[in-house]
């Protein structure tokens, strides 16, 4: 185990590298919208569309590499797609452009996650599965509160009303391949740069083989055409589907929102506002942890569902402030969500769970689907209006805890006995 520390350490690594990325989205809309001249909403939701469809069609394609080519060369494809992407649209600052750079993006990091998730338990040990799956939510979460926070720090350092070269040599090299006009393509090459390293990485790096466990395998035609035919398995390929509609929806246009009904600066407080959010679900992540132990995973979300929709409409229809305080708390009150609907999905059946687990993966699709949706509406109504629909996928995700009947029940103890453990423990 000692000698895999390395390796495990590379992994988190990627996995900051996946979530700096992708969930940078949210801030980077306003400014797509302004320098693009785009004339509705949705052609800016085309763009995270792009990004998840190109996801859901790679998942299991990406399965399929890893069985005839190895660990390896999927991993290094997986990310020189995303550095394709991101130098063709640093170099090439058009729309068209745009959406093919994140339909490329989005190919290669749905690569990775199919490589890694596999691999880190492989690297970790199965006794520290769990440990290690949290470490990496953990990195993930860290990546995407403070990717938005460099997009404030270089938006500040390269506008063409403050720029003054000769005081940051990183700054002054940035400037020099970035427009004027579009100060936020910088972060392109420096993403650019991170999937360099990253590939310099792979290629250097020993991977070792993945042996896949029986619910990690896709399984034959048969499981999956007997897994079409049971309800159960669509009503919870809909509730991961609503959770990441939710997840993307709120995310990628909270800082939009912002600026259109209160004045806020997109580029600063409506991009702390999105950095803030995903602070907040690694929080919940870690305090979900705990819960999980206490209470029946169905209670909690049903809470998690309900505290979600107070705090929803007090962001659409609160104040200044408290839209600024509500927007964020929302990554807190999803963030056990996913969790608890994939594991009663595979709770509540009897066999294929490989099957099923590609299936619900697959759900992903949900990020191009709910941003559409909600742009789409908005563009004939408003903003306001069109985020209106999320509270359907809170909503559905919610009754999921009421009708849910797993076969087998998360493992609960009583507060008292837990602390016991804790004192024992120490």
């Amino acid at each position: 185990m000692k000698r895999n520390y390395g390796m495990l350490a590379l992994i988190m690594v990627f996995w900051f590298t996946i979530s700096f990325i992708t969930n940078i989205l949210g801030p980077l809309i306003p400014d797509i919208i302004h320098n693009f001249n785009l004339s509705d909403l949705a052609m800016a939701g085309f763009i995270p569309t792009s990004f998840f469809l190109a996801y859901a069609i790679m998942s299991i394609p990406a399965g399929l590499l890893i069985d005839r080519y190895g660990e390896k060369p999927v991993l290094f494809c997986g990310f020189l797609m995303p550095f394709i992407g991101t130098v063709l649209f640093a170099t090439l600052h058009t729309y068209p452009i745009l959406l093919a750079s994140s339909f490329i993006i989005g190919l290669g990091m749905a690569m990775l996650q199919t490589v890694l998730n596999p691999l880190q338990r492989t690297v970790g040990g199965e006794e520290n599965y769990a440990f290690v799956a949290e470490l990496a939510q953990f990195m993930f979460g860290i990546a995407s509160f403070l990717s938005p926070l460099v997009y404030t720090y270089l938006i500040s350092k390269l506008n063409s009303g403050t720029y003054s070269p000769g005081h940051n040599f990183i700054v002054d090299l940035l400037a020099k391949v970035t427009p004027t006009e579009m100060p936020w393509v910088s972060l392109y090459w420096v993403f650019t740069v991170l999937l360099l390293i990253m590939l310099v990485a792979v290629a250097l790096a020993r991977i070792p083989k993945i042996t896949l466990l029986e619910e990690e395998k896709s399984g034959s035609k048969s499981s999956y055409f007997n897994l079409f035919r049971q309800k159960q398995v669509w009503l919870f390929f809909l509730g991961i589907f609503c959770y990441v509609s939710t997840e993307q929806g709120t995310s990628i246009f909270m800082s939009t929102f912002l600026a259109k009904y209160h004045g806020i600066n997109p580029q600063v407080e409506g991009a702390q506002a999105v950095s803030y959010f995903w602070g907040l679900m690694t929080v919940g992540c870690i305090i979900g942890m705990i819960l999980l132990k206490l209470m029946d995973s169905r209670r909690l979300l049903q809470l998690s569902g309900i505290l979600t929709i107070a705090l929803l409409l007090t962001a659409l229809f609160g104040t200044r402030s408290m839209s600024l305080f509500a927007f964020p708390a929302i990554g807190f009150s999803i963030s056990m969500m996913y969790s608890i609907i994939f594991s009663l999905a595979l709770n509540s059946a009897r066999n294929n769970h490989g099957s099923f687990a590609g299936i619900l993966c697959s759900a992903i699709v949900g990020g191009a689907g709910g941003p559409l949706i909600i742009s789409a509406l908005s563009d004939v109504t408003s903003l306001r209006i069109g985020m209106l629909s999320i509270f359907i996928f809170v909503g559905y995700m919610t009754f999921i805890g009421f009708w849910a009947h797993p076969l087998i029940n998360n493992k609960t103890i009583s507060l008292k006995e837990l602390l016991k453990k804790k004192s024992t423990a120490n």
